[in-house]
Formats: C-alpha cells, sequence, structure tokens
C-alpha cells in the first residue's frame, strides 16, 4: 500500500534576528556566527507567536495548498515542542480542534529535534496497520529559542535555536512524493548533557533557582559531551542515511536531495560530501536557522519550491534531536511506481 505527501505547510513569524546581532549580544566576532555557525538570521517569535499556534497556521497552509477537507483528516499528530501555550496540555487536541478536524482524534509525541522523522515512521506504520486511518496531518511549532542565553558559551552550538511552525499531510492510496522508510538511532549515554536544569521534579521552579538562570538550556557536561559527540555524530548522520535509502530499495548513489538540519556549515558540507553529493543537492538554512524538527519540512517546501525536486529523484530527510536521537526517512519524489 503506497503513502504518499499530499503536501506541506510552512508558518515563518515576521520577526528575526541577524548574526550580526547574535555576534554582539554573545561577544564574538560576526565572522564565527555568519561563517561557522552558518547564521546569516534567524526567526524569532512575535507575540501570538505560540508553539501550538504556529503549527496551527502551518497546518490550514498545508490544508489550503491540498484542496482538502479537513473532515477527511483521520488522525492527527502533534510534532511541535513540549515547550508551548500551556503546561500538561495535548497540543494536538487544541490543533484539531482549531483547524476543523472534527473526524480526527489526536495525541502528541517527542523526540526533540528528530519528531518530524520519527512520526513519519510512526504515522506510515499506523496508515498501514489500521484500514480506518488513511489520512494523517502532522503539524507543531517549535521556539526553544526562548531557553537561549547568550552569554552562555556551553550553549554556543545552540545559538541557531529558532522559531516557526511546519505541517505535513499523509494520504494513503496517494501515488506522489512516495513516503518510504525510515531509520533511527538513539543513544542514551547524551541523556542529560542538555536540560533546562529548573521545572521538572528534581529541581522545581523556585524563585531561587529562577534568579539563578536555571530556567534556560545549559550543557552538564560539555568537554564530555563533545568528545563523545565527536566520536558519534557524523558516523551516525550517515549510517541512518544509508540504512534508510537501503531498506528503501535504494543506494547512496541515488540520493538526489538531502533535506537536512540546519547546523554547523562545515558539519553540513562533510556529510554532502561522504555521500557524493555537493550544494546543489541540498540547502543550507542560512537565512532560518534551527527550527527543531520543522528544519525537514522546511528543506522539503523550499527545495520544491526552486525546483529541486523532480519525478523518480530519491529525497532524504535527515534529523538529529538533543538526548541524541539521529534519524532518516527516505521519499520518492513526484509520480509513478516505486
Amino acid at each position: 500500500m503506497q503513502i504518499g505527501i499530499v503536501s506541506t505547510g510552512i508558518y515563518l513569524p515576521e520577526s528575526y534576528i541577524t548574526g550580526a546581532e547574535i555576534a554582539r549580544a554573545a561577544g564574538i566576532p560576526e565572522l564565527v556566527v555568519e561563517e561557522k555557525m552558518g547564521i546569516k538570521k534567524k526567526s524569532v517569535p512575535g507575540p501570538e507567536d505560540h508553539t501550538c499556534e504556529m503549527g496551527i497556521k502551518a497546518a490550514r497552509k498545508a490544508i489550503e495548498k491540498a484542496n482538502m477537507d479537513p473532515l477527511e483528516i483521520d488522525l492527527v499528530i502533534y510534532i511541535g515542542e513540549e515547550y508551548k501555550e500551556y503546561l500538561l496540555w495535548t497540543a494536538g487536541i487544541k490543533l484539531q480542534e482549531e483547524i476543523g478536524a472534527y473526524n480526527a482524534w489526536a495525541f502528541d509525541t517527542a523526540l526533540r529535534c528528530g519528531t518530524t522523522v520519527m512520526a513519519l515512521k510512526l504515522a506510515r506504520g499506523m496508515m498501514l496497520s489500521d484500514p480506518n486511518i488513511k489520512t494523517v496531518l502532522l503539524a507543531g511549532g517549535y521556539r526553544n529559542g526562548d531557553f537561549i542565553d547568550y552569554q552562555n558559551p556551553r550553549t554556543r552550538f545552540m545559538y541557531n535555536l529558532g522559531a516557526g511552525g511546519g505541517a505535513i499531510l499523509l494520504k494513503k492510496g496517494h501515488s506522489e512524493n512516495l513516503l518510504l522508510e525510515t531509520e533511527m538511532i538513539t543513544d542514551g549515554s547524551f541523556s542529560e548533557d542538555v536540560v533546562v536544569v529548573a521545572g521538572g521534579t528534581k529541581n522545581p521552579i523556585s524563585a531561587e533557582n529562577l534568579e539563578r538562570g536555571l530556567y534556560q538550556l545549559d550543557v552538564l557536561d560539555p568537554q564530555g559531551m563533545k568528545d563523545r559527540l565527536e566520536k558519534k555524530s557524523m558516523a551516525n548522520f550517515l549510517k541512518v542515511i544509508r540504512r534508510s535509502v537501503e531498506k528503501s530499495g535504494f543506494s547512496e548513489r541515488d540520493i538526489s536531495y538531502v533535506g537536512m538540519l540546519h547546523m554547523k556549515r562545515s558539519a553540513h558540507e562533510f556529510v554532502l560530501q561522504q555521500l557524493g553529493l555537493g550544494e546543489s543537492n541540498s540547502i543550507y538554512l542560512e537565512d532560518y536557522g534551527h527550527i527543531g524538527q520543522v528544519d525537514q519540512i522546511l528543506s522539503l517546501e523550499l527545495a520544491e519550491n526552486a525546483g529541486k525536486l523532480k519525478d523518480g529523484d530519491v529525497a532524504v530527510l535527515v534529523s538529529a534531536g538533543i538526548g541524541y536521537a539521529w534519524g532518516a526517512t527516505t521519499i520518492r519524489w513526484g509520480k509513478g511506481e516505486v
């Protein structure tokens, strides 16, 4: 049974911060931010750009592009961040209501910046196993940049965190943009490296913890994390890409486009080089920053708009999430049978 991507939707706030402004806030050279970190500018949320709300706006765009009645949607999977309008709140149910998907049921899922890729695997599996799930909407928002202190050098690799919303509509029996196999790797040795210290059961919110700035993202073992990532990260990126493609019946030589999360420029270029690909086979998100799990949807939509995807192309969406989780999903773009 074929499952295809009917449409995507992206919402980006109008406000943004430039690489030069980030450099001044952090007290580091502008060249480092723009060239090494690869941040020319990134979206930042406005007063009404709440997490789930940005997902709702992206979902409406995807539905409009598909010319679909929301009543056709059988399942809504919220793929946004757990940092959202309210604590202890299922955002997917709110999103379902706001878009008019009254015949659907909804739930939230999370794997940090790996959520979209993981949710594509989850949605595909559910659609194949349940005859009543024919159309699925994945949607959500991201604004974890709120947790970044530019004066904290331990979180420098997260200065790229931006804001926005993304959505993907999947349909069973849709013979275009076929969703194929996903490969995931998780490594719990990184599970407590990057955290917001205050706010959980270990360190509840208190005046003292707020005063100490423990409500922001921090890295508890910077050198240890760096050493472990250097040994594993790039190898795992390539492993999930190659396995996803192979499980889908292709080889890495067949890859035409890689929709990659935003990361430092040298890492982006390294992945492409190792796959025998060049700059034209991807889009570096230097004008957007890292919008968490929205990056893959954004990259796919930008590639489609730029004419980088042709019928029969093999595209791979690649993610990495704090925790640590790496994932890749293969898509056969355009019309025709696999």
